[in-house]
């Protein structure tokens, strides 16, 4: 079973945990046009691996590879992001099935579900819940 965590409760474990990490799956696109979490203030930075590879949106299959060349261990508390939920929670599956024993699903991802204009990041997530964020 993975964990659905809160933004700002994984904000706090960024905070309080030096081997606390955040794992953002989603695409280069959607980190280079959508902005990724700043985490500076905790003195980290963010991990992106790709889940699905954009623009085909196959599946990495160097996904796990990836993970451990950025430094990612088995006693590291993975959190794991994308745009809503659904990738970071396949993600974390495939992480844990690995042996990566502390993995966490970011809940309602980088930017929630849509609103009632089929906007995202005004209703949940991390952008809404006002945690630090940049775009390039």
């Amino acid at each position: 079973m993975i964990d659905d965590v809160a933004p700002k409760q994984v904000w706090e474990a960024l905070m309080s945990n030096p081997d606390a990490v955040i794992c953002d799956v989603r695409t280069v696109a959607e980190w280079n046009f959508v902005g990724m979490p700043d985490l500076s203030q905790a003195g980290k930075h963010i991990i992106p691996v790709q889940w699905q590879v954009f623009p085909t949106m196959q599946p990495n299959p160097q996904f796990l590879d990836h993970l451990q060349e950025a430094g990612i261990g088995p006693d590291h508390h993975i959190y794991f992001l994308c745009r809503t939920g659904g990738r970071s929670m396949a993600a974390a599956k495939a992480a844990q099935a690995a042996g990566f024993k502390h993995v966490y699903n970011i809940k309602d991802g980088f930017e929630g579900p849509q609103d009632q204009r089929g906007r995202r990041g005004h209703v949940a997530g991390w952008k809404h819940e006002g945690l630090p964020w940049a775009q390039k």
